[in-house]
């Protein structure tokens, strides 16, 4: 299955992923900005993104503790997500997320 990140300049980046696979984990694999400091655990929001409208609707609803982590990140939009919480499945092949221009991955410097 696929998954096409757009980074804050516009560009489009498609990646290969599988059923199961955390959204996350496939964007830094594919070299996104993303840096997942709490690797998952819902305790930041640097791995905040933006979903496409059409695909939102097609996620599972955010937790109440994952809305509170968005609360804390930079240009949170009416369709943010941490991805850390999408696990994808064969509904979202062709999913398509926006990284946001105030991301920053520490890591990469």
């Amino acid at each position: 299955m696929k998954v096409t990140f757009v980074t804050a300049n516009g560009e489009r980046v498609t990646a290969e992923a599988a059923a199961g696979d955390c959204l996350l984990t496939v964007g830094q694999n594919a070299d996104m900005p993303l840096e997942g400091t709490c690797e998952g655990q819902m305790a930041c929001s640097t791995c905040h993104v933006i979903v496409a409208p059409d695909w939102f609707g097609k996620l599972p609803r955010a937790s109440e503790d994952e809305e509170d982590m968005l609360d804390l990140a930079a240009g949170v939009t009416r369709t943010s997500r941490l991805s850390c919480q999408i696990v994808l499945t064969e509904a979202l092949d062709g999913l398509e997320v926006r990284i946001p221009g105030e991301s920053r991955d520490m890591q990469r410097r």
